[in-house]
């Protein structure tokens, strides 16, 4: 479909002839050229004089292509654009943050993988989220990483296999020996903060109680849920142990009912997996479906007409010179002395 960037300069069309009608031509008056023997000089070439000739059919011709041109180039002035189909993409409406504990706890060898070969807690994870990312296609995913404190290690993106790659790299203590789960959360907030979208939600996994946060997890999950920020929470590892590395499943429960979130316990793989498998439930993919039509400039269009009418005309012109007849010659007793003379 053909449309126009600035229609309103059709009104520009009568500009030419309002120029014509209040600037008219400089005209002044010579004196014509008055030859007493034009009689004779007719008589002799053989023709019968008129006036006028090709000269006014060659001024109509000349006015209208100046008005085609004028008019072709008004067209360009417009800016002339073709609408090509409707094109639809999706868009995703949800982000989603990952926050990922690795305290030096984390490398405790007590979950199994596939194989089943006894690996660290933090192999596990890695091994589980790779397959929860993998069914995240359409939307944003960021991950953050903690311990002493947190790092923004991927921020949103559309990405998932970059997120896959770059938490295949992480090793336990790269952010510190100990855990600040409520730092990460305030992280987690102000990565929010530039986020355009709706439905956000933080998944925490940790292994042991915050023992470096200068905010502590419960007061950051409030200021979460005032931002609208959902936070799951999940505990790995083993309730039973005791001293820093002791697993504070009260702070994660109050962390997640504050925000309208759930707590889960992995006790091993199959459960983390199975918890992943409720999460692909509950954060359901969103998406909107936003649709655009590309413009393509054409106005080279009708420059090209006006450029091709302009030149057409001027060949015509000069073609139809060419073909004109041209005076008769005088005979040789024309133009002799004697006969000049007489």
């Amino acid at each position: 479909m053909l449309t126009f960037s600035y229609p309103w300069l059709a009104v520009l069309a009568p500009l030419p002839l309002l120029a014509w009608w209040l600037l008219p031509a400089h005209v002044t008056s010579h004196a014509g050229l008055r030859v007493p023997f034009f009689a004779r000089l007719v008589a002799l070439t053989g023709r019968i004089p008129h006036a006028g000739g090709l000269v006014a059919p060659r001024r109509l011709s000349r006015l209208a292509t100046l008005v085609v041109c004028w008019l072709l180039v008004l067209a360009a002035l417009m800016r002339p654009q073709w609408i090509e189909a409707p094109l639809h993409r999706d868009q995703p409406t949800r982000d989603l943050l990952l926050l990922v504990d690795l305290s030096g706890s984390m490398d405790t060898k007590d979950f199994t993988d596939a194989s089943g070969r006894t690996v660290d807690r933090l192999t596990a994870v890695k091994a589980v989220l790779d397959d929860f990312l993998s069914r995240r296609k359409g939307d944003r995913a960021g991950v953050v990483v903690f311990g002493e404190a947190p790092f923004a290690l991927v921020p949103f993106t559309t990405d998932l296999d970059l997120c896959r790659e770059m938490l295949r790299d992480t090793v336990v203590g790269m952010a510190g020996p100990r855990t600040a789960l409520g730092d990460a959360i305030g992280l987690g907030i102000a990565l929010f903060d530039r986020s355009p979208v709706k439905a956000k939600t933080i998944i925490a996994l940790t292994d042991g109680n915050d023992t470096a946060s200068q905010v502590p997890p419960t007061e950051a999950a409030h200021v979460a849920k005032d931002k609208g920020i959902v936070v799951h929470t999940v505990a790995i590892g083993d309730p039973s142990t005791v001293g820093e590395d002791k697993l504070d499943e009260t702070t994660l429960k109050d962390v997640a009912t504050a925000t309208g979130g759930f707590f889960f316990r992995a006790l091993d793989r199959d459960e983390l997996a199975r918890i992943y498998g409720r999460l692909d439930g509950i954060e359901t993919r969103r998406i909107d479906t936003v649709t655009f039509r590309p413009r393509k400039d054409v106005y080279w269009i009708p420059l090209a007409a006006a450029l091709l009418v302009s030149l057409l005309a001027q060949a015509v012109h000069l073609l139809l010179r060419g073909r004109s007849p041209s005076p008769a010659p005088l005979s040789g007793s024309a133009i002799s002395p004697k006969a000049g003379a007489s």
